[in-house]
């Protein structure tokens, strides 16, 4: 497929509105289509001038889409796949926007006709903040896309999608799916967890601390626990799908926090200065 007429965004919250900002704003398709059953977002789309059209038919919305992206909580994923399965072109060709990759693909083969095509994708973007007035064109800008095609895919439609995102502003690249769960366990999902952790303990301290850590917070907490604002509905999905790596990843990382305690705890200095050198050289290659 080498033009694509019609776009159909399933979910616009701030990743799907975002790429239908950058990709109307590039051309990337002649028309564009988003569905949503809430008449105050509905109105909110409208308003923004993001896409085409607003449907809150699915049957309408998807019957003439040559390409689908989905962008909900994963487990929306099941509703939607059931909402739309018949209506669908036999060409059509359908992404994602998640950051879970396995369970998702075992969804689309249980809900989906073989024949549809599902690439999985996960552009690694995003703030705290969520619902299609969050959206902006150059959030993909300069960041990473990891698609996740089963072992037997059309290669056009990878290219396809591969355009999209590289259209977007992003860097593509393709892996198989249980080591994408286990790269983004460690990189995105366990900092979130530590970050909502710890705003929970603080939200636990008595009143009078509390206070005191809400008020003299420093830029480095915040910063940290800004991810802590992030959708609890997606997050909540993310770590029930995801669970297998990021339980794996957690022992890890408890292992390597209990070190560190004893550490402190013995006064080893040597420890520590050794720890956080490596830890600030490997933080900089990252920037770098």
């Amino acid at each position: 497929m080498t033009q694509i007429n019609n776009v159909t965004f399933i979910g616009m919250g701030l990743i799907n509105s975002s790429l239908a900002r950058t990709l109307k704003k590039k051309k990337f398709y002649k028309h564009s289509v988003a569905i949503s059953r809430r008449k105050s977002t509905i109105k909110k789309i409208k308003n923004l001038k993001i896409v085409d059209r607003v449907e809150s038919d699915y049957k309408k919305a998807v019957e003439k889409a040559d390409l689908i992206i989905i962008g909900v909580p994963v487990n929306a994923y099941e509703s939607i796949l059931e909402k739309i399965k018949n209506y669908l072109k036999p060409d059509v060709i359908i992404t994602d926007v998640g950051s879970v990759k396995k369970s998702v693909i075992e969804i689309f083969k249980k809900k989906l006709p073989k024949k549809i095509i599902f690439i999985p994708g996960h552009p690694i973007a995003g703030t705290e903040k969520s619902g299609p007035e969050s959206g902006f064109d150059g959030l993909f800008k300069g960041g990473w896309c990891i698609l996740t095609p089963e072992k037997k895919y059309n290669e056009s439609a990878v290219e396809l999608i591969k355009k999209m995102w590289i259209t977007a502003g992003m860097k593509v690249d393709v892996m198989e799916s249980k080591h994408h769960d286990m790269v983004l366990a460690i990189t995105s999902h366990i900092p979130h967890i530590i970050a909502y952790s710890i705003v929970g303990t603080v939200s636990n301290l008595e009143k009078s601390i509390k206070r005191e850590v809400i008020k003299y917070a420093a830029s480095g907490f915040r910063d940290f626990t800004r991810i802590a604002a992030s959708d609890p509905v997606m997050w909540r999905d993310i770590l029930i799908t995801n669970k297998i790596s990021i339980l794996k990843m957690l022992e890890i990382y408890k292992k390597d926090l209990k070190k560190l305690e004893i550490a402190i705890e013995k006064n080893n200095d040597k420890y520590l200065l050794e720890l956080f050198t490596k830890t600030r050289k490997i933080r900089k290659d990252i920037i770098n």
